[in-house]
């Protein structure tokens, strides 16, 4: 095993049409009867249970009490499991499926994921795209609220399944957002950034990743970043 690659999800995989944004909102609704809340709210970059607690911290003004952060979480996911297959802007970033398949055929790397969303989340949403398939592992924030954590988590399970010792720098974080690749610097891995989501290339060089990409397109560029 030569590298352990952590793929973020929203924008850098897919992006779902606002289909999350959508079942956040019927969440949000059917528990505290406020519509639209996501609007006040900027979820890029962020994990599912803290987009939730931002969510009541700006329209309730207090912290979320036992078990509203889990319901509201629970109304999510059910919710997205409804949008995401009827979400007529569902779209697979540019060059990912390439990338994918090219990068399974390889016995040298292991591909997981490594994001703010809920597993089963992560599911709902890569179903559509039958891209699950490529990721037999990783972490999410079902895991931990914490970005550095849920790394952590992917490229332990990564290790397991491999078998082996990773050195942190031959794990490459993916993502297309500056917390991506903040958190990727926070475990000692390589960060790949791609401006394929709303954060453009002079935002996401202020982060400074080791690699920076308009998108994934070009299939050789974009491996030899990610495999040397």
């Amino acid at each position: 095993m030569k590298r352990l690659l952590l793929f973020d999800l929203d924008w850098t995989l897919i992006y779902t049409g606002g289909a999350g944004a959508r079942a956040l909102d019927f969440a949000f609704e059917k528990l505290f009867q406020i519509p639209g809340a996501m609007k006040k709210v900027t979820p890029d970059g962020k994990t599912d249970p803290a987009i939730c607690r931002e969510m009541i911290h700006v329209y309730l003004k207090r912290e979320p009490r036992p078990g509203e952060i889990e319901e509201l979480c629970r109304n999510y996911l059910d919710r997205l499991a409804v949008e995401v297959p009827n979400s007529s802007g569902y779209l697979i970033m540019p060059g990912i499926p390439r990338l994918l398949e090219e990068l399974s055929r390889r016995g040298d790397v292991l591909m997981g994921l490594g994001t703010g969303n809920m597993e089963e989340g992560a599911r709902i949403k890569l179903a559509r795209a039958d891209l699950m398939k490529y990721f037999r592992f990783g972490g999410y924030s079902s895991d931990s609220e914490d970005r550095p954590a849920i790394l952590r988590t992917a490229a332990r399970r990564g290790e397991t399944l491999a078998n082996t010792t990773i050195h942190p720098r031959d794990v490459i974080v993916i993502g297309d957002n500056q917390r991506d690749v903040l958190a990727g610097q926070a475990i000692g891995a390589t960060t790949v950034a791609v401006a394929s989501g709303p954060q453009k290339e002079a935002e996401l060089a202020k982060v400074n990743p080791d690699h920076l990409f308009r998108d994934l397109s070009d299939t050789n560029a974009a491996l030899k970043a990610l495999i040397g």
